[in-house]
């Protein structure tokens, strides 16, 4: 039985930023596991920029910025397993196997879980038609091209206009690709208004808001799909159809949250985000057990993700030290036109100063506040120009403005001044 303090779960940017942080707060007997053959996680097929601008104050690409991480572990003792598979965590002993140690068990004063998500496919979202070949999702086609040298296709559809697939659009085209159309099946995009201009409008490459594929052709190879727009409960309208040949299909179509793990140790989950509960801590329902980064929600941008996994190793070295406290804990709830919050419930004793929350609205608005109550009262309000399902939202409360509150907050959406 191998023994550490803390084992973090995951060796992508948040289980990278969580490991280095716990170490930095003293805390000497770290084990990190990776399935993966490298550090890094999904930072390394990311080689367009625009990685670091809030953490290093500077524009990098992602395996740049995993690479800064990583060499900040190597100049720790924090151990590192990889090409490691985490089978089962039971209480605070992890079971995982791997071609050199065999079958292993690993027992943890605290664990850090930082597995990341994954993408959906075509059967998660029931697109009807021919099984070709040629089909792909956003970020299964990123790795071929990027990290194994392989082209996907020549003539090219994006189903989806997530940020993944909204920078394959421009990867595609700068490989020669023809990106004939991306499809979006609500009204609005789903990436950051940036990615839209600089991989789509850059390159003249149409995006179809409020429209689907209806059917997929090809018997060996793709060869067309066809394409519809849809009503207001996005169902396909008949006679607006359009067919688009093409050889290939990648889908952007969302990301889920890799919590297998994390559902079998019997730890609460939130339907809204598909991860796990947590508190201001970034701990889950079970003791001394934190969670950070896109196993949590699915986050825009890396640089809060290191951000949030930061306060997990923070908050598992205090666990480990026997300094984080326990009690009732504030919940934190959805509002109107609010999707979801993380965290979801607060313990007041905890917050040295200021509590950070993310969220996501349920529809494009503009010109509305961010109101934070607690029964009738108003604890803050935050102006906003601009809210959108594909852009978190990230607010802050201070420790006196949560005291305020009662044995809830509920977060909701506005009409501004």
């Amino acid at each position: 039985m191998m023994k550490y303090d803390l084992v973090v779960v995951g060796g992508g940017p948040a289980g990278l930023a969580a490991a280095y942080e716990a170490y930095e707060q003293g805390i000497k007997s770290i084990l990190i596991i990776e399935r993966d053959k490298e550090l890094g996680g999904i930072l390394n097929q990311c080689i367009h920029n625009g990685f670091g601008l809030h953490t290093f104050n500077e524009e990098l690409t992602g395996p740049e910025y995993a690479a800064r991480f990583i060499d900040l572990i190597k100049n720790t003792n924090i151990e590192v397993k990889l090409d490691t598979m985490v089978l089962n965590i039971e209480d605070k002993t992890i079971h995982a196997i791997n071609s050199e140690d065999g079958y292993i068990s690993i027992e943890a004063s605290s664990i850090v879980l930082a597995m990341g998500c994954r993408e959906r496919t075509r059967g998660a979202i029931n697109i009807p038609g021919d099984r070709a070949s040629g089909i792909f999702t956003a970020g299964a086609a990123q790795r071929y091209i990027n990290v194994e040298g392989y082209m996907v296709g020549k003539e090219v559809v994006i189903l989806g206009s997530g940020d993944i697939g909204l920078i394959m659009a421009r990867r595609m085209t700068l490989e020669g690709a023809k990106v004939k159309a991306v499809v979006e099946l609500m009204p609005y995009s789903n990436g950051l208004n940036r990615n839209i201009v600089q991989c789509l409008e850059d390159y003249d490459i149409p995006l179809y808001l409020s429209h689907t594929i209806i059917d997929v052709e090809g018997k060996t190879r793709l060869n067309k799909v066809v394409i519809a727009k849809v009503d207001d409960r996005r169902k396909p309208i008949k006679g607006t159809e359009k067919e688009i040949s093409c050889d290939t299909l990648l889908l952007s179509v969302g990301l889920i949250p890799e919590n297998e793990l994390t559902k079998n140790a019997g730890i609460v989950l939130d339907r809204r985000t598909n991860g796990a509960v947590v508190n201001e801590s970034m701990e889950t329902s079970k003791e001394g057990i934190f969670a950070c980064g896109n196993v949590v929600h699915v986050h825009d941008l890396v640089d809060f993700v290191t951000e949030e996994s930061r306060r997990a190793g923070k908050n598992a070295a205090k666990y480990i030290k026997n300094q984080l406290k326990s009690g009732d804990c504030i919940e934190v709830v959805n509002g109107d036109k609010v999707n979801y919050t993380v965290p979801q419930k607060i313990n007041v004793s905890n917050i040295e100063d200021k509590v950070t929350i993310f969220l996501r609205v349920n529809n494009v608005y503009t010109n509305k506040k961010l109101v934070v109550k607690s029964g009738e009262d108003i604890i803050a309000e935050f102006k906003k120009s601009h809210l959108a399902p594909s852009e978190m939202e990230k607010i802050l409360l201070t420790k006196e403005q949560v005291e305020k509150a009662k044995s809830v907050i509920e977060i909701s959406v506005v009409d501004g001044e």
